[in-house]
């Protein structure tokens, strides 16, 4: 399949019968308008609060830090990135000393869970010694998103620095088809990468699998076989209007409820049940206690009632969403000679901002300027 083929696909939209569907997470109403008054920090007479944990409006309490290192990528896979990418100049991108820096302060404030993306996090030079500084941090799980491309070599120096665990991205078990997604790279590296992580006990290791309607979803059971042979955890993601090239069309998304329904026609599924765990997949196991699949249904099941995450740009600002062109400048501050109060400030301000949610099903919505590259997953 060439990769204009896969641009230019002409899209037949499937449909399933009647059929159970996995839970829905919590609700909350989903909005775009601004919910600040004249730029304040009160709304309904709320103030921000200035000790406790990272909190928004809506009682969310923030755990989650992702930290792009780069927006580099050696990867032009046809859902992320253009061929002509213009990537920013090295010098606006923080330096290992500044995102330290804000990773401790936002421990500091709570985060126990840290995230490595980009780009392609194993891109950048000196990644291990990086993830071995803020390994010092002490945080409850320091993990890693990568193509792994480059992953293989690195496995065993980045668990030794004190990397928990890696999420691989990999959107085709076919050889051609992956090689025309990707149009960089090739299968059998990524595969030998995965085996080089588990060796290396960065474990579990999640397969991160983007589908795109008459494209690769014809592979929904070739990956739910993958995770029954391996014992790896595959997760399927539903096509976000985060492409660099925004040619983001519903009719190409293949929705969660439509992957757990393919499969559990064949290997019956039931769910994870996780009493407080606040996280963007849901879990489904086999019945017959063989594997376990992911759903990240962000367009037509949001998550958005039970999001924790906050994102740190590799250009050095704060997102609250994904979603949301509302960012919070650190870059600046932080060459400037801020002490860490400030650097607090700008971390409450960036979430107690939040909006309720990311407002994709509405009319108004408007896609972010920036690409997921540029934002970090």
């Amino acid at each position: 399949m060439s990769n204009d083929h896969v641009a230019a696909h002409d899209l037949t939209v499937r449909t399933t019968g009647d059929h159970e569907t996995p839970r829905v997470t919590t609700p909350v109403t989903l909005s775009v308008r601004p919910h600040r008054l004249d730029g304040g920090d009160t709304l309904d007479g709320t103030s921000m609060p200035t000790s406790g944990p990272l909190i928004d409006r809506y009682g969310r309490i923030h755990r989650d830090l992702r930290i792009s290192i780069t927006d580099r990528c050696n990867l032009r896979c046809v859902y992320c990135m253009s061929e002509d990418m213009v990537f920013q100049p090295r010098e606006e991108l923080l330096t290992f000393d500044e995102l330290v820096r804000v990773a401790r302060v936002a421990r500091d404030l709570g985060v126990t869970s840290m995230r490595l993306t980009g780009g392609e996090p194993l891109v950048r030079r000196g990644v291990v010694d990086l993830v071995a500084r803020l390994g010092e941090l002490g945080v409850e799980d320091l993990a890693l998103t990568t193509n792994a491309t480059r992953l293989a070599p690195l496995a065993v120096p980045l668990k030794a620095a004190g990397l928990t665990r890696v999420n691989i991205s990999c959107d085709s078990l076919r050889v051609d088809r992956f090689a025309s997604i990707r149009r960089r790279g090739d299968l059998t590296t990524v595969l030998r990468a995965m085996d080089e992580a588990e060796s290396a006990g960065l474990a579990p290791l999640k397969v991160n699998v983007v589908l795109l309607r008459g494209i690769n979803d014809d592979e929904i059971l070739d990956f739910a076989r993958f995770a029954r042979t391996t014992g790896r955890i595959v997760r399927f993601i539903e096509f976000m209007p985060l492409d660099a090239p925004g040619q983001w069309d519903r009719d190409r998304l293949v929705a969660g409820r439509d992957v757990w329904a393919t499969v559990n026609a064949v290997w019956p599924l039931e769910p994870v049940d996780e009493p407080g765990r606040v996280a963007p997949a849901e879990r489904f196991r086999f019945v017959d206690g063989v594997g376990e699949i992911g759903l990240i249904s962000t367009v037509t099941q949001p998550f958005c009632g039970t999001c924790d995450r906050l994102r740190l740009t590799s250009d050095g600002s704060i997102r609250n969403c994904l979603f949301s062109d509302d960012e919070h400048a650190l870059r600046d501050l932080l060459r400037t000679g801020c002490d860490d109060d400030a650097i607090q400030l700008v971390l409450r301000r960036a979430v107690w901002n939040k909006f309720p949610g990311h407002a994709i099903n509405e009319t108004d919505f408007l896609r972010p300027h920036r690409s997921m590259s540029m934002i970090g997953g």
